[in-house]
């Protein structure tokens, strides 16, 4: 079969088209006919090495078809998605024709919607519905702010969030992106700023009720300071850097009775703690195919453009989730 296959760490010219063996079946693992995944943040920390030794072949999600599943819980032929676990990362991952996921990282999916479609949905849906309804305790008519709202999670928690009847501020770093946030659901939008937490006073004198942070710790300390007493912040991403905050100090720098919480996908997704059954992925599918998430892939590239796609995600020019079609 054909994979993308990390030749050595490095930039996106490392990613090359190879021939490799098939996976085989194996009991508790599900062996999956690639169709399209999405591309991720994460692949160029695992492209360049910064995450340490992983998988030759990269890739934490993906649309496809049963090819084989020897415990029976799967027919072949059926239409699921796949998501973490190791894909990518302790094993190989999605960037192939074929892959092989562990059964509890694999879920079900009935839809028209093409492939390239489905492929945007996974990873940032489901990242954003765990962040928003059990970090978070999202309520209808909350006040949420979604720091970093262009990234294809934070478009995802935009539209999880207005569909619930959350009341959602949204930042970005580009003015022209205002319209693509008020169209998802975005009651208000902002540029994103060092001292953002200033502007959402000035809006709400007595804090909002969450804020869920995909710009991580550049900016965290100050979106705590932007929730009311027993509000809640969630980090779930660092589209501005991975560096640790210096000297933190809880003492000085945790408002009182405010809850701060980290959730980080890659790790947690098919454990006992976070099942993937707990998230409601048929919905969220059949919402996308509804229009009531405005969720299509903001660019498609082909299976052979792979570098191509890295150079584009790196550059930050996708203004949502990138895909790419794997035949």
């Amino acid at each position: 079969m054909r994979a993308i296959v990390i030749n050595q760490y490095g930039g996106p010219e490392q990613l090359t088209i190879r021939e490799i063996p098939r996976p085989e079946p194996i009991p508790g693992h599900v062996v999956i006919k690639v169709k399209a995944f999405g591309l991720n943040h994460a692949e160029i920390y695992f492209r360049q090495g910064v995450w340490g030794d992983v998988a030759k072949v990269s890739g934490i999600e993906c649309v496809g078809l049963v090819e084989a599943d020897p415990d029976g819980r799967f027919p072949a032929g059926r239409k699921v998605a796949a998501l973490m676990g190791g894909m990518g990362r302790s094993f190989n991952g999605s960037y192939a024709e074929y892959t092989r996921v562990p059964a509890a990282n694999v879920v079900p999916i009935e839809s028209d919607l093409s492939w390239v479609d489905l492929a945007a949905l996974p990873e940032s849906y489901a990242t954003a519905w765990t962040c928003l309804h059990r970090n978070l305790a999202l309520r209808p008519g909350q006040i949420l702010l979604v720091r970093g709202a262009t990234s294809a999670l934070g478009q995802a928690a935009v539209n999880i969030a207005a569909h619930a009847g959350a009341r959602v501020i949204a930042t970005t770093r580009k003015t022209d992106r205002f319209a693509t946030l008020k169209a998802i659901g975005a009651e208000t939008t902002l540029l994103e700023s060092s001292n953002l937490s200033s502007q959402i006073r000035e809006l709400h004198p007595a804090g909002i009720d969450s804020v869920l942070d995909l710009v991580g710790t550049s900016a965290v300390l100050d979106s705590l300071a932007a929730v009311k007493p027993d509000g809640r912040v969630c980090m779930a991403g660092f589209l501005g850097g991975g560096d640790p905050i210096p000297s933190f100090n809880p003492l000085l720098q945790m408002p009182s009775g405010v809850h701060f919480s980290f959730f980080a996908s890659a790790f947690t997704f098919g454990n006992p703690e976070y099942p993937l059954t707990d998230i409601p992925f048929q919905s969220i599918v059949n919402r996308a195919a509804e229009n009531s998430y405005r969720a299509k892939p903001a660019k498609t590239f082909r299976f052979e453009e792979i570098q191509e796609a890295h150079r584009f995600m790196e550059a930050g020019l996708a203004n949502g989730k990138i895909v790419v079609a794997v035949n």
